[in-house]
């Protein structure tokens, strides 16, 4: 599965030739219940069709324009589906996502594309890294709560002997020791430092692992910058004491997955272990933020009210948004001249509002959480902490 991320978000963002089609469905992955998934996406293709046409297409122009995604419908697409299947179309555009979700049957077609069903993959609630340990194998993953996707690491040292190869004065001692960040029973480490000839009572053996452990360090910054995502451990109990020394990134989980040889784990086999020491963090700031916007109620720091929200959102101003899924409020807001309107129903040149709030908020670095309609702040549609 590809985990849907800011780029994708932005990719879809930023087309803008409309019309701009939005379809969701659940979707079987495995028993004779998968020969429901075609009969469910031929109906949600005409009622496509029809949207398309109040849009203002001529039926035979509708059916040119669904017809790449109608070319998905074959037996071996519908063998590899998730529990959710997401399809965006555009005149030259097509993109689609399988999506351990199970989605509404929605589609919206309009200037632009709907994304609120998906935001809760890409959303900083519930992301995290594992890298994988041993002298003989470094591999490195991304993942969320739904799923996890083994990232190709590119200019770091693959094992030890490669390290040492690589940098010849791994045996000088310039180390930087880490030091737990608040106390030792703290999840997360910070980087101290060290210099000299090494510790006395650290062997000749200990050093190398060391230094090639900085050398890993160094090599998967540049996949961990500006992220705020834990750093859980997989390998054996020896490694983690020692990469803590190396660390540099303040997010470092204080527990390791036990795993005997990472040359041999399926990614799959990871997921369970890395989000059960994830989870407890964002179940945390998600009870934090909940008591912050209740803390700033009323003080016009947060709110609830839609037009505020999404003018907020827009202008970078929402640093949390709690945003329902399942159920949208249709309109249009005009950025230039801060004005939103509002229908009962969908009208042409309409978006969801809960959608364009949750967007902005997260392209202007804010942080979403995606949650169900009696999970928001004060049983709102959305509930927005303010940066100013």
């Amino acid at each position: 599965m590809s985990l849907f991320s800011i780029d994708e978000l932005k990719t879809l963002v930023e087309q803008s030739q409309a019309p701009c089609v939005s379809l969701f469905m659940p979707t079987y992955k495995a028993g004779s219940e998968v020969t429901q998934n075609p009969i469910r996406f031929k109906n949600l293709m005409r009622q496509a069709a029809n949207q398309l046409e109040q849009y203002g297409l001529r039926p035979t122009e509708a059916q040119d324009f669904l017809k790449p995604a109608m070319d998905l419908d074959r037996e071996e697409f519908w063998q590899q589906q998730d529990q959710g299947l997401a399809i965006f179309l555009a005149e030259g555009f097509l993109q689609y996502y399988s999506v351990p979700l199970d989605l509404n049957e929605l589609v919206v077609a309009n200037d632009r594309f709907h994304l609120k069903p998906l935001l809760s993959l890409m959303a900083d609630d519930g992301k995290f890294f594992v890298l994988g340990l041993s002298q003989k194998q470094v591999r490195f993953f991304e993942g969320t709560r739904y799923g996890i996707r083994e990232i190709e690491l590119e200019g770091v040292p693959t094992n030890l002997d490669e390290a040492l190869k690589y940098d010849p004065t791994a045996k000088d001692g310039q180390f930087r020791i880490s030091t737990s960040k608040g106390g030792t029973n703290n999840s997360f480490q910070h980087a101290g430092s060290f210099h000299g000839q090494g510790s006395p009572d650290r062997d000749e053996q200990q050093k190398d692992v060391l230094q090639f452990l900085h050398l890993v360090d160094q090599g998967i910054h540049k996949y961990l910058h500006d992220q705020h995502a834990p750093l859980i451990l997989a390998g054996v109990e020896p490694l983690l004491p020692l990469y803590q020394e190396a660390n540099d990134y303040p997010y470092l989980v204080n527990e390791i997955i036990h795993t005997e040889n990472m040359g041999v784990v399926k990614a799959q086999d990871l997921h369970k272990a890395a989000w059960n020491l994830a989870e407890p963090y964002y179940a945390q700031h998600k009870q934090q933020a909940i008591e912050h916007y209740h803390e700033l109620a009323g003080t016009g720091k947060a709110s609830t009210d839609l037009q505020e929200a999404v003018s907020a959102a827009y202008y970078g101003r929402v640093d949390q948004l709690f945003v329902a899924v399942g159920i949208q409020q249709w309109g249009n807001f005009d950025p230039q001249n801060n004005e939103l309107q509002v229908h009962p129903q969908p009208e042409p040149g309409d978006e969801d509002l809960l959608n364009s709030a949750a967007v902005q908020t997260i392209l202007n670095g804010g942080t979403v959480y995606a949650v169900e309609p009696g999970s928001v702040p004060d049983a709102a549609p959305l509930a927005a902490i303010f940066r100013y």
